[in-house]
């Protein structure tokens, strides 16, 4: 019947073996191509787009500049890439000699005249793909002119020119994947890639029952993930095996002691090969690709993952399997910068008659806040065409000016200035210098887009920056309140002893922020299930995560609690803050920082609901930096709706007030020095009076109230 099925007379000229020889042609043909693509279609057309993280900001002046920066994946084959720009421009702006263009890696490639109208307006604009690399600057110049005919461009500047540059500008990618190679390299560039995240197509997986250890290794290699990632929207989550979720990833990371792997890892890894170290080894199957990272006993493992979080390390790892033993170095490399940062590590020039600027972005280790006598010392050079009467340079540390100077035809070739931070400036964690040029020149008349004038910012120029770590235990202050030397600072985890699925969601929020800040791998996280001893947690930085009935040490805590349970622990009450109804009680989550039993001079995280739904809620807001940096209290509560509020319970904020006290002193060094010399003075004065008076009354007869006869 079969046969009789699929065979054709003789009149259509084809026979059986006809159909079978093709049939086989067709089969050997899709296994070749299976071969090349390694054994998965990902041939369609995929599209990402990238948005800026500039916020909406307005550029003012006759001649305008700014730039924005996008990445490209290593493993994109892109087809088309699209600059969709949204900005506004000064109502009085002439569009016929107004003027915007576009660079990509300081190569110009489309300009415009923006249209005479009201509101924001939208241009796309196509870019050539063979400017794009890896890491891409794309800059936005030009000039907005009011006056209508204006033979000589050299025209005054107004506060009506400018350009308003929206939030949302952004690059949006077509292209093609390339498949992951078996490499720790390649797997690691698809896993941690911001469109595999963005789709939520990347997962770190761990055992149902994962025990301290394996909750270590997992939250510890997804802060090596966060660490890198670049966008403040979308994270990794770390799920247990069992859940709906741990299968509908692309790339799994499998993290989990060799008995509790799945078996079709197990098959993959040998017994053999976990005797006497850990082991990473990539595995591809059902189109869908795993990194598994084992071991058998948790130390072993704890070290596989910091390996993973070793970005370096994973960059440099071209081969599927990779052993982690005891002499394994798996630290991540720190610069010693020693509070010196380079502004520009290429020479930096700007082009055109009148205002000029250029920008650099400097960042602090997270855990440190700046202090007083920061310097900026720029080493500059410009063209000899200028009018030297009018032209001059100015310093900005974001938008307070530091101080300005006169451009001479004497240090053309090579000027510096030198600039004080004005005392009591605070900069915060990361903060901008700006460089602004006056290049004013003589009988100009010319457009501002000419290569001349010009101005060089050298490599040579530097930001001096003290810095000290912060001592507020405030959310103003936190991950950095668990953060020490760039990295998460000796931290104790307290969790239930049985997650559930929303637990270690918590968790993933928890340490997607803390990953974010801590720039090394250097640092410990321990995991426990139950109360540790007093002494642990007197020397560590502790988090507890829970509800009273699933950790005990919430149930110890509810003393020291701004927000309390009742008196059987089934909802929060009321307190001096917020009125709390009885069943909106048990429906809200908490995060608290508050003094730390244990020690007086550490903070501790409690993180807590009635329910482990009720505690997730709380971490919604501890997840990205664009949330916490909401909060300036000690203490959040989520609800339901996720409406949050936050409020501030205790009155003396700093961590260690025998701290805060000698910074005063420091702080205060000179005006105690002035005062202790004035009380000095006045001692001495105080006591040559005293001598004079009493040689007075020995003149007198010894009655030195005696009067004078």
């Amino acid at each position: 019947m079969f046969v009789n099925r699929f065979f054709i007379n003789k009149q259509n000229g084809i026979k059986l073996n006809d159909i079978s020889r093709s049939i086989g042609l067709i089969v050997i043909a899709i296994s070749i191509f299976f071969v090349i693509t390694g054994g998965t279609i990902h041939a369609d057309k995929q599209t990402y787009t990238q948005n800026f993280q500039n916020d909406t900001t307005t550029l003012s002046g006759r001649s305008v500049k700014t730039s924005m920066y996008f990445n490209k994946m290593d493993y994109w084959d892109i087809k088309k890439a699209t600059f969709n720009f949204d900005y506004q421009i000064s109502q009085l702006a002439n569009d016929t000699i107004s003027d915007v263009t576009v660079s990509v890696n300081g190569v110009k490639f489309y300009s415009f005249r923006p249209e005479h109208r009201s509101g924001f307006q939208n241009k796309t604009i196509e870019i050539p793909l063979e400017l794009i690399q890896g890491n891409n600057k794309i800059e936005i110049s030009g000039q907005i002119l009011n006056k209508k005919n204006a033979e000589n461009y050299n025209l005054a500047q107004t506060p009506a020119n400018w350009i308003t540059i929206k939030s949302g500008s952004n690059v949006n990618f077509e292209y093609e994947l390339n498949e992951a190679e078996n490499t720790l390299h390649s797997f690691n560039d698809h896993f941690l890639g911001e469109d595999t995240i963005a789709n939520q197509r990347s997962k770190i997986v761990t055992s149902n029952s994962a025990d301290q250890d394996e909750l270590t290794a997992s939250m510890t290699a997804l802060t090596g993930g966060s660490r890198v990632i670049t966008t403040d929207n979308d994270q990794i989550n770390v799920v247990k095996d069992d859940d709906s979720d741990a299968q509908k990833g692309d790339y799994i990371m499998y993290v989990a002691k060799y008995d509790h792997l799945p078996d079709k890892l197990k098959k993959e890894v040998s017994a053999s090969d976990v005797d006497k170290h850990a082991v990473i080894k990539t595995y591809y199957t059902d189109d869908r690709y795993y990194m598994i990272v084992t071991a058998k006993t948790g130390a072993l493992l704890k070290k596989a993952a910091k390996f993973v979080a070793n970005a370096e390390l994973m960059k440099e790892t071209n081969k599927a399997v990779e052993d982690v033993d005891d002499t394994t170095d798996t630290f991540t490399s720190v610069i010693q910068d020693e509070g010196r940062y380079q502004l520009t590590n290429a020479i930096d020039t700007v082009k055109g008659a009148g205002h000029q600027e250029t920008s650099y972005f400097v960042t602090l280790p997270n855990d440190r806040n700046n202090a007083d006598g920061s310097k900026v010392k720029l080493k500059f050079r410009y063209s000899k065409n200028l009018n030297f009467n009018r032209s001059l340079v100015t310093v900005y540390i974001n938008k307070i000016a530091l101080g300005s100077k006169k451009l001479t035809a004497a240090k053309a070739d090579g000027d510096t200035l030198t600039l004080d931070v004005p005392k009591g400036t605070s900069l915060g964690n990361s903060f901008e210098v700006r460089v602004a040029f006056d290049l004013e020149m003589k009988d100009q008349s010319t457009s501002d887009n000419e290569r001349t004038p010009w101005a060089e910012v050298d490599t040579d120029s530097v930001m001096n920056v003290k810095s000290q770590r912060s001592n507020e235990l405030l959310f103003t202050n936190y991950p950095t309140i668990f953060i020490k030397n760039e990295t998460y600072n000796n931290l104790a985890v307290v969790v239930p002893k049985k997650l559930d699925a929303d637990d270690f969601r918590s968790l993933t929020n928890i340490f997607n922020l803390i990953g974010a800040y801590a720039k090394s791998n250097t640092g410990t996280i321990q995991f426990y299930n139950k109360k540790p001893s007093d002494q642990t947690l007197s020397n560590k930085n502790v988090i507890v995560l829970g509800t009273p009935d699933n950790n005990a040490m919430i149930r110890t805590l509810n003393k020291n609690l701004y927000f309390k349970y009742n008196s059987n622990l089934s909802r929060f009450v009321s307190n001096e803050k917020l009125s709390i109804e009885k069943d909106y009680g048990k429906s809200i989550g908490t995060a608290q920082l508050i003094r730390s039993p244990y020690n007086d001079k550490a903070g501790m995280l409690v993180v807590t609901g009635p329910s482990s739904k009720a505690s997730y809620l709380a971490t919604t807001q501890l997840n990205f930096k664009k949330n916490i940096d909401q909060y300036s209290g000690d203490a959040i509560v989520v609800d339901e709706d996720n409406t949050h509020y936050s409020y501030r319970f205790k009155k003396n904020k700093y961590i260690d007030a025998g701290l805060e006290h000698k910074r005063m002193l420091s702080k205060n060094s000179q005006i105690i020095i002035y005062v202790g010399i004035a009380v000095l003075i006045f001692a001495v004065m105080g006591l040559g009076l005293y001598l004079i008076l009493k040689k007075q009354a020995k003149l007198n007869g010894g009655n030195e109230y005696a009067k004078q006869r």
